[in-house]
Parts: C-alpha cells; sequence; structure tokens
C-alpha cells in the first residue's frame, strides 16, 4: 500500500507514471515505482499483472521537444 501524501495512482490509472519510485539502479537502468510498475530507462514498462508497455515519450516530453 502506498504511503505517500498524495497517494500514488494505480497501476491501471492513465497517470501510473505519476507514481513515486521506490526502488532505482541507475547501473541496470529501471525503478520500481510505488504502485509495483517497473519503468525502463528506455521508458518501456512492466506492469504488475505482466503487460509489457512499449517504450514512448510521455506527454509533456513531445510536448517540450515540439517547442
Amino acid at each position: 500500500m502506498c504511503k505517500h501524501s498524495p497517494t500514488c495512482p494505480n497501476a491501471d490509472a492513465a497517470d501510473h507514471e505519476a507514481a513515486k519510485a521506490v526502488l532505482r539502479d541507475d547501473v541496470t537502468g529501471f525503478a520500481r515505482l510505488c504502485n509495483g510498475v517497473i519503468r525502463f530507462n528506455d521508458t518501456g514498462e512492466l506492469l504488475p499483472d505482466n503487460t509489457i508497455i512499449a517504450p514512448h515519450r510521455s506527454g509533456h516530453v513531445r510536448q517540450a521537444a515540439a517547442a
């Protein structure tokens, strides 16, 4: 259970990437988020139900690149 305030979004929420990292390993290139999502440095993700999300860029990165 998330003990952060405000509570981190669930792994199935649209904004699940906003959860705080509770474990990070920059050598191997991943972070485990509070909601159980594993986020890789290439922006790919592994959800707690073993669903794989291909590498992608979030909206705020696309907007910054376009500016």
